[in-house]
């Protein structure tokens, strides 16, 4: 496998493309993040608030959450987990902790921007 030698040995410039098809054959997935300038790629949180795990056990946080994941077409338990993490991810930006008015807000926004 002279081209992989040739990478192994700083020689060659692959394309995304081929380094994707590089990790598809080693049973991985190639995920790139831009980041801009000096600035660290902001990781998403580790653990999500227990203000917005007590919403998520709401009536509201439910209905929505299987609408979105209806008009998706996927599996309601992936939408809740994908909207959790995106709430939890735009939680992330405040600077005092959030009740659930808060998420509310937030919920509110993540169905505004799924309904056609």
């Amino acid at each position: 496998m002279p081209y992989i030698a040739n990478l192994e040995n700083g020689r060659g410039n692959p394309t995304l493309s081929a380094v994707s098809n590089l990790a598809a054959a080693l049973g991985a997935t190639l995920i790139v993040e831009l980041a801009e300038g000096d600035r660290p790629v902001v990781e998403a949180p580790a653990a999500l608030p227990d203000s917005l795990l007590q919403f998520s056990r709401s009536a509201r946080f439910s209905t929505e959450a299987a609408r979105m994941a209806e008009a998706a077409k996927s599996p309601e338990t992936s939408m809740r987990e994908r909207l959790l993490h995106a709430m939890a991810g735009l939680g992330s930006l405040a600077t005092r902790p959030l009740a659930e008015p808060d998420w509310h807000r937030i919920l509110d926004a993540a169905v505004l921007t799924t309904r056609a």
